[in-house]
């Protein structure tokens, strides 16, 4: 049950080995998200993610233990990077452990949907064109997160 935020990249396999040193259970879902090479404003070269140290660990680990609390997960582990990234970067990854398949996929699902609204990350996109454009919430993302806040969301 860990929190890590830093600039360099990171490897997928040794994230889930972490987190399987923590604890183990029987069923492990992982979610990593990668830079895409486009975005709705055309093709992408880099982003670039500012983050409130210190404010940005609190939310993620707040985050963890909700999900852990709600879904009754084993372990979990959130890994998400900042500054320049480049195409194909892992960006995020978030990896939980359950007893059960279906705790392991709603918890996994719950951190993500959750962190893309309430995680105080800031993104640009630098454009193949020359563009830098600061990257807005998607009305699909808060309303993603809203619905976890409905009950029976389980």
């Amino acid at each position: 049950m860990s929190v890590l935020v830093q600039a360099t990249p990171f490897s997928t396999e040794v994230q889930q080995e972490i987190l399987f040193a923590d604890t183990f259970g029987a069923g492990l879902v992982t979610f990593t998200g990668y830079l895409r090479d486009f975005s709705e404003q055309g093709a992408i070269e880099a982003l670039e993610l500012e983050h409130y140290p210190g404010m940005t660990e609190r939310v993620l680990e707040e985050l963890g233990a909700a999900a852990a609390h709600r879904f009754g997960l084993r372990g979990w582990r959130i890994v998400h990077r900042y500054g320049r990234i480049q195409q194909q970067d892992p960006i995020v990854w978030v990896g939980v452990l359950a007893d059960h398949r279906s705790e392991a996929f709603a918890g996994c699902q719950f951190i993500m949907d959750t962190l893309k609204t309430k995680a105080p990350f800031w993104k640009r996109e630098y454009m193949c064109d020359g563009r830098v454009i600061w990257v807005r919430a998607k009305s699909e993302d808060s309303e993603r997160e809203k619905s976890w806040q409905e009950s029976g969301h389980e």
